[in-house]
């Protein structure tokens, strides 16, 4: 019988031990304890996350600093080195680019007063005893047409039927050509036309000593008749007629190169002459144009105006001026007591 209960008490002992981790429950505290290890690290995680968007930023704002640094010093050195940032050329090339058109312009003749209806042909023909010659383009023409550009204008022929003159720019092989070439300054080609020819270069000098300006011209004046007009002073160099580059008319100025000195105090002397219809401005080339001043006797006034103006400007002065009021004389006797009249009567009302 002990042993029987012996054994019964070790069966129900093993089934409590079996059963006891499926019915035990854990405590309150555990489960406290396991709460606040996951918001630790929850915690750190966020702390983590928090502080690599922190590097991440800070590395975006170094890499814009280094880029805004690289670009400063890139504008440094394109400023040193001289290179213009719209072109992308340097300072040694565009010297290089003005050496190159200076030496071109020294090769290049400047023919003006030519007639419309000139040819490339018969200026090749005209200057070809001289060298070379690589090019021959015309400027100042006025198109028939607002549409025609002066390009299509020259190539068609379409030239405005008020347009008489126009110019030309030869281009030769070599320098020495051209120079030669001004031999033909001051020829006439066709009647009515003494072409003028000069080098292009802009360091061709022009000599103001032996030069008039004129002023006061007729629009549509032409450089032969500004030559006939002065031809009696002396040996004309060359006559230049400022024009616009649109219509081709004068602008009512123009320029003449004499031979010598001795023709400008000549042509002094026709300053006030008639051209055209207008009284011809002739002054040295230099000079500052002063306008005529009025005699003595005219800027005076007459003496009978002379007291009025000065009573003008006297009364302009005071704000008003009338007549003078007469003051009022003081009566010399004393002041009384105003009396009543009495009636015959002699009583009161």
């Amino acid at each position: 019988k002990e042993n029987k209960k012996r054994k019964h008490t070790e069966v129900e002992k093993v089934s409590e031990d079996q059963s006891s981790p499926v019915r035990q429950e854990p405590p309150i505290k555990a489960k406290k304890a396991r709460k606040k290890e996951l918001s630790k690290a929850e915690a750190k995680l966020a702390n983590r996350e928090s502080a690599l968007e922190q590097a991440d930023e800070e590395e975006k704002e170094k890499i814009c600093q280094n880029k805004a640094k690289q670009k400063k010093r890139a504008s440094h050195a394109i400023a040193k080195s001289g290179v213009n940032s719209d072109t992308g050329t340097t300072v040694k090339q565009r010297r290089g680019r003005k050496v190159a058109d200076e030496t071109v312009n020294r090769r290049t003749v400047f023919v003006g007063n030519l007639p419309v209806d000139c040819t490339v042909q018969a200026l090749k023909s005209l200057f070809k005893e001289y060298g070379q010659i690589k090019s021959v383009r015309f400027r100042s023409l006025v198109p028939a047409e607002d549409t025609l550009s002066k390009k299509l204008a020259a190539i068609k022929h379409k030239v405005h039927p008020n347009a008489k003159f126009i110019n030309a720019y030869v281009v030769f092989k070599e320098e020495c050509d051209a120079i030669k070439a001004l031999n033909k300054n001051g020829t006439e080609i066709s009647r009515g036309f003494h072409i003028r020819v000069d080098i292009a270069s802009r360091n061709s000098s022009h000599d103001n000593k032996r030069s008039v300006f004129l002023g006061n011209l007729s629009y549509d004046i032409s450089d032969d008749a500004v030559r006939e007009h002065f031809s009696v002073c002396g040996g004309v160099v060359a006559v230049r007629v400022v024009r616009d580059r649109k219509t081709g008319l004068g602008k009512g100025f123009g320029y003449i190169l004499f031979e010598n000195t001795d023709a400008v105090h000549l042509a002094l002397k026709l300053n006030g002459s008639d051209l055209m219809g207008r009284r011809v401005r002739v002054k040295r080339c230099g000079e500052k144009w002063k306008a005529p001043q009025k005699s003595a006797e005219q800027s005076r006034p007459p003496k009978d105006r002379v007291d009025t103006t000065l009573k003008n400007k006297r009364c302009s002065n005071d704000s008003f001026v009338g007549e003078k009021a007469n003051p009022l004389k003081k009566s010399t006797k004393p002041k009384g007591l105003k009396t009543f009249p009495r009636n015959k009567s002699g009583k009161n009302k």
